[in-house]
């Protein structure tokens, strides 16, 4: 085995497969696993007090780390035959890490879900509405952040704001405000206004397009039009056109 320490995180690398398939399979059983390279090894280090639970390891890591309200281990199987545990030592997101601090009801497959929400990673659709009927995630999937009321919780609401974003009639209001004040006005003047209140979850990639799609809303429904071209636009009110 081999482990190298940083300040904020040791990583453990270990040549050999997975013997149990994947992590989620060994946190949720409640035995331990039977499935040994060497089984008379494993029962020898038991009665010697080398280890003190066959195959419970893996989940007893996940639980310490819950109760240190750290990230959770991540494990790495994509390279065959070689097994990376990364440990984390930090903190990532202060709102989930209060949040398992303040929630000790949840449940360690709750616990882990949170985790990859916090660190930007998919989950499932299923998984998703697990979590959002428990109020304790929001936002347009796969899209995740931290739910309202949590937020309220662990002190977080400005961020919490700053990361949802607005409802879509409030950009819609903006947009109108805009050209009827200033217009005709390029892209870029509409993106100097919209892209700051746009969700910081976000992308800028995204951004763009929630702007475009905006503006080809109202388009089609006949509140602003295009006095430009389609490459160089120039938005302007419709009622201001027909002046």
């Amino acid at each position: 085995m081999v482990v190298v320490e940083y300040p904020d995180r040791v990583i453990l690398t270990n040549v050999g497969d997975f013997l149990p398939g994947d992590v989620n399979t060994v946190i949720r059983q409640d035995a331990p696993q039977t499935i040994y390279r060497n089984p008379f090894l494993a029962d020898a280090m038991v009665e010697l007090n080398l280890i003190d639970t066959q195959g419970g390891g893996i989940k007893r890591m996940f639980e310490t780390q819950r109760r240190r309200s750290f990230p959770l281990p991540d494990y790495d199987l994509t390279e065959p035959r070689h097994v990376t545990v990364t440990i984390s030592g930090r903190i990532l997101d202060e709102r989930y890490t209060r949040l398992i601090m303040e929630r000790t009801d949840l449940n360690l497959e709750q616990v882990i879900l949170l985790d990859r929400v916090q660190k930007k990673k998919p989950i499932g659709r299923d998984e998703h509405r697990q979590l959002k009927a428990a109020r304790l995630v929001e936002g347009r999937y796969p899209s995740l952040m931290v739910a309202g009321n949590v937020a309220k919780v662990t002190g977080e609401t400005g961020r919490h704001i700053r990361e949802r974003g607005f409802n879509k009639q409030y950009y819609l209001d903006l947009i109108l405000a805009l050209l009827r004040e200033h217009g005709p006005v390029d892209r870029a003047a509409v993106d100097d206004v919209l892209l700051p209140k746009l969700p910081d979850r976000l992308t800028s990639k995204q951004k763009q397009r929630k702007v475009h799609n905006l503006l080809q809303e109202l388009r089609r429904s006949g509140s602003i039009v295009n006095r430009g071209t389609r490459s160089h636009p120039e938005w302007m009110a419709a009622e201001a056109s027909r002046d």
